[in-house]
């Protein structure tokens, strides 16, 4: 039988990942505070790109909380909801996409004195929609500077925070 998806190479994507880490002079209490229980406060802050942000259901964020965003990224509005899949205070958070195939996560590494924290963010598509397949390698690179823009969004953040309360 005729196979127009196999023909034209129309299978599964291999998923777009963007990796960034930052050493930030603060304590990872401090950098998870920041990220993970004020998230909805917060993370319009460090992704400009997201205009809206709402958590769907009550009580603090934790493991199983939902939430919508609308993001205007390059110019292409999206709505989605994601779910937080990993939350371990003061080491890692996650979140995954419900209507679009996403993931990020972000991991916390105190050093001994606990002085400085590393922070390591990475965001995974998993899914390449078909028409932007010829796009790729632009696909790529701007989820690579989104990742480093967002760990420098996010030490910038948190350092000033804490200089201004501090």
């Amino acid at each position: 039988m005729f196979n127009l998806g196999s023909m034209f190479n129309l299978g599964p994507s291999e998923p777009v990942v963007g990796k960034a880490n930052i050493l930030m002079e603060c304590s990872a209490t401090k950098v998870f505070k920041y990220i993970g229980e004020d998230l909805f406060l917060n993370y319009p802050k460090w992704s400009p790109e997201v205009k809206e942000l709402e958590q769907l259901g009550d009580g603090p964020v934790k493991l199983g909380t939902i939430a919508r965003q609308v993001r205007v990224d390059q110019g292409h509005r999206s709505e989605s909801k994601f779910r937080i899949t990993i939350y371990e205070p003061y080491r890692r958070l996650a979140f995954a996409g419900l209507s679009e195939p996403f993931r990020c996560i972000y991991e916390l590494q105190d050093d001994r004195d606990g002085k400085s924290v590393k922070l390591q963010f990475t965001f995974e598509l998993l899914e390449i929609q078909v028409f932007m397949r010829p796009f790729e390698p632009l696909v790529r690179t701007a989820v690579q500077d989104g990742a480093e823009r967002t760990v420098r969004n996010i030490k910038r953040l948190v350092e000033s925070e804490g200089a201004a309360t501090g």
